[in-house]
């Protein structure tokens, strides 16, 4: 992958037409820390506060409204943060085609667009395709979390994803469901108006280890003799 970079330093904002292959995630930050996504994060409310709070992770956070991504940018440049980069495209697009396999730690998406109306719900982000691309993406033990203030909506969710993914639903230690106050703006102007939040985590299950070659897992009786 190739990034554009414009006379920051380092460059917060990935630049319209500044990718060219899936992201080099060592190059694009300049370390080998582990990366979690954001997709929606709005004008930055949880992604900076996460970014501010572990310094030990980098943080990738797509955003489609350009006036939204500007005032995140803008913060990030205030508080100084090194550990963040912001991309404006479509994220059913970074899915599919930019993140690298076992790439990412965890995936956050919360309060994504409900497409109320039906003729509209085609455009929901969470769709077969896009949780394969989600597992696909986190590395063997990494989370999903996610919220939405859409009671049908998040059971949609609930039974989709382990339909078309191998995630078990399970509880984030860094991020419990019972978390008190709203992790992002959306959440937190929901709350404060009297809506509930539905909130869900799932992992990628850690894979067992190998087996030695030419040993098998278990013995039969028969295979079992004395001389």
């Amino acid at each position: 992958m190739s990034t554009a970079a414009s006379s920051e330093s380092p460059a917060l904002e990935i630049l319209p037409g500044g990718v060219g292959g899936p992201f080099d995630f060592r190059s694009l930050f300049g370390n080998d820390r582990p990366v979690e996504l954001e997709i929606g994060v709005g004008k930055g409310r949880f992604l900076l506060a996460q970014a501010a709070a572990r310094p030990e992770v980098n943080f990738l956070g797509i955003e489609w409204s350009l006036k939204y991504l500007r005032v995140a940018k803008e913060r990030a440049q205030r508080q100084g943060l090194t550990n963040v980069r912001l991309f404006r495209a479509d994220a059913r697009h970074v899915l599919a085609t930019l993140l690298p396999d076992r790439s990412v730690v965890r995936v956050h998406v919360y309060c994504p667009d409900p497409w109320p109306k039906k003729r509209h719900r085609k455009r929901r982000l969470f769709t077969p395709a896009t949780v394969t691309h989600i597992e696909r993406a986190l590395v063997p033990g990494g989370y999903l979390d996610l919220s939405t203030d859409v009671r049908d909506y998040f059971d949609e969710i609930r039974g989709l994803v382990p339909k078309a993914s191998g995630l078990n639903e399970t509880e984030d230690p860094l991020f419990p469901i019972e978390s008190p106050g709203g992790r992002t703006s959306y959440e937190a102007k929901y709350l404060l108006a009297g809506r509930p939040i539905h909130r869900a985590s799932f992992v990628r299950p850690s894979e067992p280890p190998r087996q030695p070659q030419g040993i098998s897992r278990m013995m039969s009786p028969d295979s079992i003799r004395t001389r």
